[in-house]
């Protein structure tokens, strides 16, 4: 029995050449940490339910879904991107604070 790659092949399909068509990170614009970042507090719509935002990261998709990604393993909770701003279950501005201002940005605790 042939491999998945190789019955591809014979139906046409061309193997990709992922090494050229992926951009490589140091092309990128560097990331600027100027900007202050604002953590909320939230529990509004959200039937008592606290929930952390953390807004006013810069606007770049790919990395606000790895931050999200790292504070969610980080503070051992749940959380999503949505609309630009990092959502995290719970109460975690403080360790949120911790973990950006290590990462060079200014941090602004707000709300609740």
């Amino acid at each position: 029995m042939s491999s998945l790659q190789e019955q591809l092949e014979k139906l046409g399909f061309q193997r990709a050449e992922s090494a050229e068509s992926e951009p490589t990170t140091a092309t990128e614009a560097p990331l600027d940490t100027s900007a202050t970042v604002y953590v909320h507090r939230q529990t509004k719509g959200r039937k008592g339910k606290g929930v952390t935002l953390i807004k006013e990261l810069p606007a770049q998709p790919q990395l606000l879904a790895d931050y999200a990604s790292q504070l969610r393993k980080h503070c051992g909770v749940g959380g999503s991107v949505k609309d630009q701003v990092i959502e995290l279950q719970g109460d975690q501005r403080d360790t949120v604070k911790v973990w950006l201002e290590q990462r060079g940005f200014r941090v602004k605790l707000a709300g609740g």
